[in-house]
């Protein structure tokens, strides 16, 4: 589990995070949501150590990553697997030495033949069995999502944080990487939390979603209890967009049905 308590930051004296409190729970998908400038990435920053908060804690499973030693602090890292916004692949390596990369920066003791293993373990999990040896320009915009996938998990982490996951990808393409990053948080047992603005991925994956505005968190939930809310913010972001207008009426439509299904006769 990761916990963070009251974390503020700021820059240049503006105040960014103005004390952010919650909690990401294992095999849940967690979901950040917000609009642009609200502080969602800087929070992301924090929570995995590219940034330090000017006050607050980050912890996991008890651990302090603000204050621990280093020594504990570079085995918190160790755990964390990171899927990029826009991948973040070398455009000079092939596919499979990509996903090896971390094997090679950070666990010395395998072999050649034990990391070659665990690469074709992970690119056979995310669909990918057959592009060992292609680089990112031969390859899709999904498939390049889905090589960051494999290896943001390469190296067994505890902790998966995914940045914008679905951006620049098509819906169906998007609705895969959502529905495969559930799959691998629920079966690795994974702590994960994903940053995002794509409602599609909240309705489909948020079991737990929190909602942040100006700095601060104004809203946590679910996807099922989200257009239910009467938080003005929330609200506007939810309702941006004509898709989520259709979606409000056949959420309307269903809850109406259910009723009628459950309502004595």
């Amino acid at each position: 589990m990761i916990e963070i308590i009251d974390i503020k930051k700021s820059f240049n004296g503006k105040e960014v995070l103005k004390g952010i409190s919650a909690k990401f729970e294992p095999t849940i998908n967690s979901l950040i949501i917000g609009a642009s400038g609200t502080g969602k990435s800087v929070l992301l920053k924090c929570i995995v150590g590219l940034e330090k908060p000017d006050s607050g804690q980050i912890l996991y499973d008890g651990r302090d990553l603000v204050t621990s030693p280093k020594k504990v602090a570079k085995e918190i890292r160790r755990d964390i697997g990171m899927l990029f916004q826009g991948g973040a692949l070398f455009d000079s390596k092939t596919v499979e030495e990509n996903v090896r990369f971390p094997l090679d920066m950070l666990d010395e003791g395998m072999t050649k033949e034990e990391k070659q293993e665990r690469v074709n373990t992970c690119l056979a999990r995310v669909g990918l069995e057959n592009a060992n040896k292609k680089f990112p320009s031969e390859i899709s915009g999904g498939m390049k999502k889905r090589v960051g996938i494999a290896r943001a998990i390469v190296m067994n982490p505890k902790y998966l944080f995914c940045d914008e996951p679905n951006s620049g990808l098509d819906p169906n393409t998007s609705i895969l990487i959502d529905n495969l990053i559930a799959e691998i948080t629920d079966e690795y047992n994974i702590t994960t939390v994903v940053v995002t603005h794509d409602m599609n991925s909240v309705m489909g994956i948020g079991e737990y979603v929190m909602f942040m505005n100006q700095g601060h968190k104004v809203w946590e939930g679910d996807m099922d209890t989200i257009l239910e809310s009467d938080n003005e913010e929330l609200h506007e972001f939810v309702y941006s967009s004509q898709a989520m207008l259709a979606m409000q009426t056949l959420h309307s439509q269903t809850k109406t049905n259910r009723n009628k299904k459950t309502s004595p006769k």
